[in-house]
């Protein structure tokens, strides 16, 4: 730095960073509405298999639409989750994801309509994860914490029905997925028109810094900016 760049009035000391420093943000849609959205059409793809809604031998097919279709944009809705600063809802896209990858995975490896003890573990596994994300979430978006909740309450159906549980406990399953498809359509709706009108159109349930940020001025959404992942020096 040269000699003049260095220099500062001694009577007011040396300039704070706040005064050298600026913070760059690049404008971004809401990830939230595709990633409700895919969740909605992987739930009822997974209920068709379970409630034997398409014949046994199509279940590949299903599987091979949830890898080619609901994966893509489930992690890519997690991916700008990430890059719009909401590190909670990037973290439950992303597990999502990954878990209908692994989900399709495993069905497409093994012989059609065989349960699997992996399955089951990695489901089971799956499930308190989801409900510690679905704690994070509650406080400011129950919505999306909601959809957690019931998301965790199907895989350990699913996961009971795979390490040996009875038949009903399957028909459970596909049953919660059909619920989850109708409310995440609903949710994926709302975030979608909230999106592009700027307010809250149908009821989400914000609150705390979730509502402030769609309701509080740029002071608001500034506050504690400096804190955030990617502008202080640690994560």
């Amino acid at each position: 730095m040269p000699p003049a760049a260095r220099t500062y009035d001694r009577a007011t000391g040396p300039p704070r960073p706040e005064e050298l420093t600026r913070i760059m943000l690049r404008p971004l849609a809401s990830s939230l509405p595709l990633g409700f959205f895919a969740f909605g059409i992987g739930s009822i793809l997974l209920a068709a298999a379970q409630l034997h809604w398409v014949p046994l031998e199509q279940t590949r097919p299903l599987m091979l639409l949830v890898l080619v279709f609901v994966v893509p944009l489930q992690l890519l809705s997690g991916v700008f989750a990430f890059l719009s600063r909401d590190g909670g809802a990037a973290c439950g896209l992303s597990v999502l994801g990954c878990t209908w990858a692994g989900t399709a995975l495993v069905t497409l490896s093994g012989p059609v309509g065989q349960r699997s003890a992996a399955m089951a573990v990695f489901l089971l596994a799956v499930a308190p994860l989801m409900l510690v994300l679905c704690a994070a979430a509650l406080p400011g978006k129950p919505l999306f914490g909601v959809l957690l909740l019931i998301g965790a309450g199907r895989f350990v159906l699913t996961g009971a029905y795979e390490a040996g549980g009875a038949a009903a406990l399957q028909t459970a399953a596909g049953w919660v997925g059909v619920a989850l498809a109708v409310f995440a359509l609903y949710g994926g709706f709302a975030l979608l028109l909230e999106d592009s009108l700027q307010r809250t159109v149908l009821p989400l349930g914000r609150r705390g810094r979730a509502r402030t940020s769609l309701q509080g001025d740029l002071g608001h959404q500034l506050e504690r900016a400096e804190r955030e992942a990617g502008v202080r020096r640690q994560l």
